[in-house]
């Protein structure tokens, strides 16, 4: 295909879907499994919370961690691609064609994030096995016999130090008791975290809402860049105050000017960028606020300990972050911009001695997307 996309390009990025739709059927599979059951106190009062219906359903968590985002990276791809940089006269398909490689690869860095958190927190929740604070509500345990049950610890006159299985649980709802080892960690909490972490990632990148950012500057011993006023520091590379004045008497005589002696070509610092107004820094943080407040529910709903809330959404917000990064460009110097394909010949490896898989002299892409 020469004037267009390779079979083995496109092939590769069906792939990494494919791997995904992998990684989170793997994350389902997991979630069905038994969890082990750690070994509890009936006199801890971290688990002895009222167990009641969540206020943030794991379906209302899906729509707004996944559909949601995904809503809404269409419909900003489609106003701000390809931007006022575009060229009047660009033509039409290579318009589409960007906005559709933008598309592609900012669902791709969604599904990468949700994929992954939904894996690993799944397959985490069944090997820790840990009690949630509903744990003795969901189990009702059998207080008739606990010597029975008792698997550790010390019954003193002081307090019962006595550890028991979930064998002493009698409701019947296996799935109920099941899902009261899955406290760490939350899946409401990195899920959330992972998808709308991304999206307020995305969200600064394409409405140019970032931190104001400085270039590296190699250095120099010339200071005329952070002066007051830049462009008029040559004064101090005159010896005195009565060769500026001749100097400027001659520039007068020569043009008729009255303007002073100034250096146009020297930018100041503090005019290499600015602040972006407010309510783009508003929209960009509202998916964090939603997964600030999914992740509390799961505190007052008494349905993970504090430990576990903190730790997942560090975690899901990890994952947002790295697989932002692995499809977008640094906000503070991509203006807005996703990383281009793979290059044809390094579709599905690149090898020792390629620095990447970006596009080379034998097959450019920037005219396909």
């Amino acid at each position: 295909m020469a004037n267009g996309l390779s079979f083995l390009l496109v092939a590769s990025y069906v792939f990494d879907w494919a791997l995904l739709v992998v990684l989170a059927a793997a994350g389902y599979i997991f979630n069905n499994f038994s969890p082990n059951h750690h070994a509890f106190s009936l006199v801890d009062p971290s688990i002895s919370y009222p167990f009641h219906d969540d206020t943030v359903s794991i379906g209302i968590a899906a729509v707004a961690a996944g559909i949601a985002p995904v809503v809404i990276i269409l419909v900003v791809v489609l106003i701000f691609v390809p931007g006022p940089t575009a060229a009047k006269g660009t033509p039409f398909s290579l318009v589409w064609k960007r906005r559709l490689w933008e598309l592609h690869a900012s669902w791709l860095g969604l599904a990468t994030s949700l994929a992954s958190a939904w894996f690993i927190t799944t397959g985490l929740k069944q090997l820790f096995g840990k009690p949630r604070p509903n744990m003795l509500s969901r189990c009702q345990p059998d207080l008739a016999d606990i010597a029975r049950y008792v698997v550790g610890g010390v019954l003193t006159a002081a307090s019962d130090g006595r550890l028991v299985t979930s064998a002493i649980c009698t409701n019947p709802d296996k799935a109920v008791v099941d899902e009261g080892f899955r406290s760490f960690p939350s899946g409401h909490t990195s899920i959330s975290a992972a998808g709308l972490v991304y999206l307020t990632l995305l969200l600064a990148s394409k409405l140019g809402a970032g931190i104001p950012f400085l270039h590296p500057r190699t250095y120099t011993e010339n200071e005329a860049h952070v002066s007051a006023f830049p462009s008029r520091t040559n004064y101090r590379n005159i010896p005195s105050p009565i060769q500026l004045e001749t100097l400027n008497r001659r520039q007068r005589q020569n043009d008729g000017s009255d303007q002073m002696l100034r250096d146009d070509n020297i930018i100041a610092t503090r005019n290499q960028a600015a602040t972006p107004p407010l309510y783009l820094i508003f929209i960009m943080l509202l998916p964090v606020g939603a997964a600030v407040y999914i992740s509390t529910s799961r505190w007052y709903d008494f349905q993970h300990h504090g430990f576990d809330i903190l730790v997942s959404f560090l975690f899901g917000t990890l994952v947002g972050v790295m697989s932002f990064r692995y499809y977008h460009l640094p906000i503070s110097r991509g203006a807005g911009w996703a990383w281009g394909p793979r290059s044809r010949s390094r579709a599905f490896f690149a090898g020792v001695g390629t620095p990447n898989f970006a596009t080379d002299r034998s097959s450019r892409s920037e005219d396909l997307v």
